[in-house]
């Protein structure tokens, strides 16, 4: 298992969060996303797919940014290659 793929993923989830063009519903997601992640006391693969199911449940939000909606696909991508 990769933590820098994890850290990555956060990095991107951070980024989401502090952006203001995308809808709170979706900054929500990516914070408690990437507070799940950082959750060392959950096993790790329960962690990611609890994570990847919040992630594909808002990428087909149809108010998500389109730049938004790609970084999220970029996360679904990275937590599943792990």
């Amino acid at each position: 298992m990769s933590n820098q793929t994890i850290d990555e993923v956060c990095e991107i989830l951070e980024y989401i969060k502090e952006n203001n063009t995308v809808p709170r519903n979706i900054r929500e997601a990516a914070s408690e996303s990437s507070d799940l992640l950082k959750d060392e006391e959950q096993d790790q693969s329960v962690r990611i797919s609890t994570v990847l199911g919040k992630l594909d449940e808002i990428s087909n939000d149809p108010n998500i940014p389109v730049h938004a909606r790609t970084l999220i696909w970029e996360v679904l991508s990275k937590l599943e290659s792990i």
